[in-house]
């Protein structure tokens, strides 16, 4: 019995010899890490097929009061890759540069094709990185929108996650792609994946969010124009808050549209797999919100007629762009891809059928009201 207890105390007190050889903290303290916000990735100017890797690195400050805007550092380097840029780029600073809390990755315009797989695995495998990190395109270049201070960022603000997130800018101009949702529609066939194109102004103090770069096998990347680009937000994304501009002789009226939802079904071609046509039919809701002529309630059905008519010829303008380009943002050839049986040749047959295929487009616009009180 007593050499149980003495064997019982013998433990207790190795125990908390162990413990006193703990460290007190597994992590580096605060102000020996340097927090990125945003990294920029341009083609290399003196390697060969190499990147140039921009970091924005936010600087710390005491009280909001004491910096009446952001502060923040720039490193850039090049490399032969992106981990070997941001490698050599720890050895400029003389702490530990935190990634975790980057959010925003800004890729130059001329690199968004098919083969910005081989450098995007990067972001994809680092364990710090959150895959909900928000992806770009830059025109001029990465580094060019990064040092873009906007006058209306607030301190201990970054102004690109506010144009991306959903608590700040819900602009139906503003597509939003997140780093696992690009990786996962490159490596996916029958989509091509679509991110939002950032500008800045000639000053260079504004950024500029209002069109969007569709990300294919071309050697030039194909930019939608601000219409184009809200014509996707409200079809794919049901994107609400924007406008649509309707002339029919002397009338113009300015559609201001709440809510927008589009179905579409194959419509298959007898003895043949593949279809041959894709029947889309587009709803929308929302009310007149300006005229250049005096408007009635009771022509109101009048309106719609005319509404439905001019949204359905830009929509179908649109499609067959895209598809003369042989480009699919909406994903027609993965719906293909999933609603049938899986065979070897499912997706060769999309790829024939694609350019040929007939779109039949309904568009039914629901105006809820004239905007006036009669």
């Amino acid at each position: 019995m007593k050499f149980l207890s003495v064997s019982k105390w013998f433990m207790v007190v190795l125990c908390m010899s162990g413990l006193l050889l703990q460290y007190g903290c597994a992590f580096k303290d605060i102000d020996k890490r340097l927090f990125v916000s945003a990294i920029g990735i341009d083609p290399a100017e003196n390697i060969e097929n190499g990147y140039k890797v921009t970091l924005k690195v936010a600087l710390p400050f005491g009280a909001i009061k004491d910096s009446p805007k952001p502060s923040f550092a720039y490193l850039s380097r090049e490399g032969q890759s992106i981990g070997e840029a941001i490698r050599m780029l720890e050895t400029h600073v003389d702490k530990v540069l935190e990634l975790g809390h980057m959010k925003t990755v800004v890729v130059h315009e001329k690199l968004l094709r098919d083969d910005m797989q081989s450098f995007m695995d990067y972001f994809i495998r680092r364990g710090d990185i959150e895959l909900i990190a928000y992806v770009a395109g830059a025109r001029p270049s990465a580094e060019t929108i990064l040092k873009v201070e906007p006058n209306t960022e607030a301190p201990a603000s970054v102004s690109l996650i506010n144009f991306f997130g959903t608590t700040a800018n819900d602009s139906p101009y503003v597509v939003t792609t997140y780093l696992f949702q690009l990786r996962r529609d490159i490596l996916t066939d029958g989509i091509n994946p679509v991110v939002p194109l950032i500008e800045t102004d000639e000053k260079g103090d504004e950024l500029i969010v209002n069109n969007a770069v569709v990300v294919g096998g071309r050697e030039d990347p194909a930019v939608l124009s601000t219409t184009e680009t809200k014509y996707f937000n409200s079809l794919l994304k049901h994107s609400t808050g924007f406008t649509y501009l309707v002339k029919e002789g002397g009338l113009e009226l300015l559609l201001h549209i709440s809510q927008t939802k589009m179905t579409y079904q194959f419509v298959p071609n007898k003895g043949k797999s593949a279809p041959h046509a894709i029947d889309m039919h587009i709803g929308m809701k929302g009310t007149i919100g300006e005229a250049n002529k005096d408007l009635s309630i009771a022509k109101l059905d009048e309106y719609n007629r005319l509404a439905s008519k001019e949204v359905k010829q830009k929509i179908f303008h649109f499609l067959t762009k895209m598809q003369e380009e042989n480009l699919d943002p909406f994903g027609f050839g993965l719906r293909y891809r999933t609603t049938r049986l899986h065979t070897e040749d499912t997706f060769t047959t999309w790829q024939q059928a694609y350019p040929d295929i007939e779109f039949k487009v309904t568009v039914d616009v629901k105006l809820q009201g004239t905007g006036t009180i009669e």
